[in-house]
């Protein structure tokens, strides 16, 4: 909060808060309504805070730092070269099936969405993709083709009700149910 106050941080917040962090504030009673002791006026700004770790009596005072947008994402974009990700194929199995149910997911679509989703030329690219490199993975395609991984997924979902590529096996890779070759010569009849 940009003022803290007791109409804001009430007891209820702060007793379901078990760690504080106080940045430098302008008078006592404001650190005081943070940390429920006097210190954080001392502070000098710039990153320097105070921070209060559950069933300790003193705070540690450490030092926070700025790291712009611009910098975060060239460390993420120094991850993602790093290797591919890996994701949790039960959690997020999961996740399509209770958004299948609610009808909110990309399950829960049509199949007039899907006949659109076949003719579009990323879904021709992305089959390349995967046929190319000899596995299936949404992380492979949006990587390839850059594109978020709602939309990968229902490309590799495409290729698996296809038969281009098999079921989800864990954070595997799909396996290969064709070759590039069987599949351009399929699509040349």
């Amino acid at each position: 909060t940009q003022r803290p106050s007791v109409d804001v941080l009430t007891g209820v917040i702060k007793s379901n808060l078990p760690a504080r962090i106080a940045f430098r504030v302008t008078s006592k009673v404001d650190s005081r309504t943070i940390l429920d002791m006097i210190g954080a006026e001392k502070l000098l700004g710039m990153g320097d805070m105070l921070f209060l770790p559950p069933g300790r009596g003193q705070p540690i005072r450490s030092q926070g730092a700025f790291v712009s947008d611009e910098e975060i994402r060239g460390v993420v974009k120094h991850l993602s070269r790093q290797g591919e990700p890996c994701h949790d194929e039960e959690l997020l199995e999961a996740t399509e099936q209770a958004e299948a149910e609610s009808g909110s997911g990309s399950r829960g679509r049509t199949r007039d969405r899907d006949d659109k989703d076949r003719s579009d030329p990323t879904y021709r690219d992305a089959i390349k993709v995967v046929l190319a490199n000899g596995k299936g993975s949404v992380s492979l395609i949006q990587r390839k083709l850059q594109i978020g991984y709602a939309r990968a997924a229902r490309l590799l979902d495409l290729m698996t009700e296809d038969g281009i590529v098999g079921p989800a096996r864990g954070s595997k890779p799909r396996e290969l149910k064709t070759s590039l070759e069987r599949w351009e010569e399929s699509q040349e009849d």
